[in-house]
């Protein structure tokens, strides 16, 4: 960053950008980046909250002295320790070896246990605050969302929430840092994916932690993948949004995603999708789970209240993409939707028994006949598949 953004008066976005790393956690994919967000506040007492992956941390260091300009920093806020928040620590105490780490009784742990840290921690508690001189920070605990140390920081005076990774999205921040400066269109679906696939089998602990926040005024959010959100219709739609995935409530549509070797599926899937269509069905999504990224189906799920199913036989089991798709739904505990489910095989039908045991397992409301097709579809499966379309159009109006 050739010059870091003044958020507000003397508080500044010093984070960096990523675009070389494929995976994020090594699982899922970032086809437009991530951002890691750090934020330096210069009060009577200078903070910094959290730090960046180690990878950026040559960046990360020409950023803090930019604004710095010889200054020390006297407290790190360590509000998440995932390494790609924490990796520079090390370093941090190194330029500033005598900066105070505040975080919790878990944060503690994890400084000690990830870097060998013991030394100038200040251990808080709940809803206490510290004083940096105009400033008054306070501390909002935010267990399992995503780790059981997360932590919220609130200025009260600027009414601002530092929020750790909730809030957060994928994708690089191009040129501008705050919603105003940017189109935030593209991030929302990316803040969906993100929820899905880092915070979505957390929904009770989110509930948790905005209950806690129904008392704050928050006219700016910080977290640290994304956007700073400043506008009072972005800020409120990122809590709104955060809300309803947490309760696991969804829109009409419907997500099919479904494995096929040789196209057979594939067909099934189409009528499926063209009877929902016909009953009125808008927003139809067809994923090949062979080709479509994992955390884009799991966003799709999130999104929409129907998902139907299908799979090939494959050694004797599921089609592996679709096994795979099955676990990460059954991991995160999403409730409240309608599934169908569709099954090939040529000479026996393990995919059919992979499904049942999937949609007893997750007890979603099952719509329709599943339906069963061996060697190639005929006339009789193209049927069963457009009465499941219809039947699945129904349940999720």
């Amino acid at each position: 960053m050739f010059n870091p953004l003044m958020l507000r008066d003397n508080i500044y976005y010093v984070g960096v950008n990523d675009r070389h790393t494929p995976l994020f956690e090594n699982l899922w994919s970032l086809p437009q980046g991530v951002s890691y967000n750090s934020y330096l506040i210069c009060d009577e007492k200078t903070v910094l909250i959290d730090t960046v992956d180690l990878s950026f941390s040559d960046k990360f260091f020409k950023n803090l002295s930019t604004v710095l300009d010889g200054k020390t920093i006297d407290y790190l806020i360590v509000n998440h320790m995932e390494p790609d928040h924490s990796g520079s620590i090390e370093i941090l105490r190194l330029k500033y070896p005598d900066i105070k780490i505040v975080g919790n009784k878990r944060t503690a742990d994890m400084l000690e246990g990830f870097y060998g840290i013991t030394d100038n921690v200040v251990v808080i508690e709940e809803k206490e605050e510290l004083s940096i001189g105009a400033n008054t920070l306070q501390f909002y605990f935010a267990p399992m969302v995503h780790w059981p140390e997360t932590m919220l920081t609130y200025i009260k005076e600027e009414k601002i929430l530092f929020s750790a990774d909730a809030f957060g999205t994928f994708g690089t921040l191009d040129g501008g840092v705050v919603d105003s400066q940017l189109n935030p269109d593209k991030y929302w679906d990316e803040m969906i994916r993100y929820y899905s696939t880092i915070v979505g089998k957390f929904g009770s602990s989110v509930q948790t932690a905005l209950k806690k926040l129904e008392s704050l005024e928050i006219e700016m959010i910080c977290s640290t993948h994304g956007p700073v959100w400043t506008l009072s219709e972005n800020v409120e739609k990122v809590l709104s949004l955060y809300d309803k995935l947490s309760k696991y409530e969804a829109d009409e549509g419907l997500v099919i995603a479904y494995g096929s070797l040789y196209g057979n599926n594939e067909q099934v899937a189409e009528v499926i999708a063209a009877a929902a269509a016909e009953s009125g069905v808008k927003n139809i999504v067809i994923h090949n789970t062979a080709k479509s990224d994992v955390s884009e189906i799991l966003r799709d799920v999130f999104k929409y209240k129907g998902l139907v199913v299908g799979s090939s036989t494959y050694n004797g089991k599921l089609y592996p993409p679709v096994e795979t798709l099955l676990s990460a739904i059954e991991n995160r505990s999403i409730k409240n939707r309608k599934l169908g489910y569709f099954s090939g095989h040529t000479w026996a039908d393990a995919a059919k028994r992979g499904l049942k045991a999937f949609a007893e397992s997750v007890k979603f409301d099952l719509i329709g006949e599943p339906v069963e097709m061996k060697q190639a579809p005929g006339s009789d499966v193209f049927e069963k598949a457009y009465e499941l379309g219809k039947a699945m159009a129904e349940a999720v109006k």
